[in-house]
């Protein structure tokens, strides 16, 4: 049975120009139990995340700045969103529900998070409206633990998850695979274990190769016994700063050759959305339920 993450906060409200992109945390999960796909009793509240977990990644001065709301007006402005309590218990309990996702994952093959994949924290500074990096800091919990040996991280995003790569260049134990838009944010890379920046107008049928044949080549060598999954829907056609042209089964056939992928290999996968930005709030919430069907589909068959 699949296990998914989901929290009241989640859709923390926000000044007017944020509000958009937040709805799609309430619609998500309203959308997959309204269909039939799961049912509420799948979906589980996670609880703030322990400050001593936090900081096995995160550093303890960003920390204490961040939570007691003292970032200075140039860190804030990074961040993208205005500081509150509320935007900082929010970003704690997404960080857990990842967490949870992935120790849930460790037993059930897959689990998801209707939040999460904020990938450009850094270890010492938030940035494009991430303040804690959830898959660092889940993965680091896996590792200290001795729950998994080694981690690979797909991030699917259009945008790069510098703040992952930067948090993890040269731990041999998380290989972090970014396959992003080469001219869009960050305009300043940091470096991947593996970076595919793609050009402007990247179709479908190319992005499918490259994925299919990358994650093969990249899991043969490697190895790994953990897979975390950033699967953003603004690699649409759709989206507004995305700039590919992937399209609706485009989007669901990579999600289906993750999971697939990872099945066949017996890898566990903890699934966060990332971003999505389409015009139109249905393509992105069509897109991330996407994400849910697919990997029901895989897991429960």
């Amino acid at each position: 049975m699949l296990r998914i993450a989901f929290h009241p906060l989640y859709a923390h409200p926000l000044p007017e120009g944020h509000r958009f992109p937040m709805a799609k945390y309430e619609l998500i999960p309203e959308q997959l139990i309204y269909e039939g796909t799961i049912l509420p009793a799948q979906l589980f509240e996670p609880e703030p995340l322990d400050t001593a977990i936090i900081l096995e990644t995160h550093d303890a001065d960003y920390w204490h700045r961040l939570s007691s709301l003292t970032l200075s007006e140039k860190e804030v402005r990074a961040i993208g969103f205005p500081l509150s309590g509320q935007l900082v218990r929010r970003e704690i309990v997404i960080a857990k529900g990842t967490l949870d996702c992935a120790l849930f994952a460790l037993s059930d093959g897959v689990s998801l998070n209707i939040a999460g994949g904020t990938h450009h924290a850094f270890r010492d500074r938030g940035e494009g409206f991430c303040l804690l990096n959830d898959f660092a800091i889940a993965a680091n919990y896996l590792l200290s633990r001795r729950l998994v040996k080694k981690i690979l991280i797909l991030d699917l995003d259009v945008h790069q998850g510098n703040g992952t790569a930067r948090i993890f260049e040269g731990n041999s134990q998380v290989f972090t695979f970014s396959m992003h838009g080469q001219h869009n944010y960050p305009f300043r890379k940091e470096r991947s274990t593996k970076d595919i920046g793609l050009p402007d107008g990247t179709t479908g049928t190319a992005y499918l190769e490259i994925l299919e044949r990358e994650l093969r080549n990249i899991i043969d060598l490697y190895r790994p016994d953990f897979l975390f999954f950033l699967a953003g829907a603004d690699v649409l056609e759709t989206d507004r700063f995305g700039k590919l042209r992937l399209t609706m089964q485009d989007c669901r056939q990579r999600d289906r050759i993750v999971f697939e992928t990872a099945l066949t290999r017996g890898i566990p996968v903890c699934v966060a959305p990332g971003g999505g930005y389409s015009s139109q709030l249905r393509y992105v919430v069509e897109a991330h339920c996407n994400t849910f069907r697919v990997a029901k589909e895989t897991f429960e068959r």
